[in-house]
């Protein structure tokens, strides 16, 4: 007879809850392609735009706020004309890559 996963992992009852607040962390549907295009560098928003052109104007920007204000993206705005808006990782988004090529994989393997 097959154990159950929480048998064999005793250590699965106490993630739950950090499995949440991850899933908070980063947010909605469309983070994760977001940072996916920053794990190549720092871009402007409106490469990020024309990367992602399936994500609406509004939802690009509502994520990258949600992004910055948990501390995985920064936004560097610097002073021309126009203002030039850079966003780049964190250190807590670029250690989120592990956990992003973990999901691409298991991904691909049940495609």
């Amino acid at each position: 007879m097959k154990k159950l996963l929480s048998e064999q992992h005793p250590d699965l009852e106490s993630i739950p809850c950090s499995i949440e607040t991850a899933l908070n962390i980063i947010g909605g549907k469309w983070s994760f392609l977001v940072l996916k295009e920053l794990y190549s560098g720092t871009k402007r928003y409106s490469e990020l735009q024309r990367a992602l052109p399936k994500v609406s104007p509004k939802a690009l920007s509502n994520t990258l706020r949600h992004l910055e204000s948990n501390g995985v993206v920064e936004r560097t705005v610097y002073p021309t004309v126009p203002v030039t808006v850079e966003y780049s990782l964190t250190e807590k988004g670029i250690d989120f890559h592990s956990v992003l090529v973990a999901m691409k994989h298991w991904g691909a393997k049940w495609t």
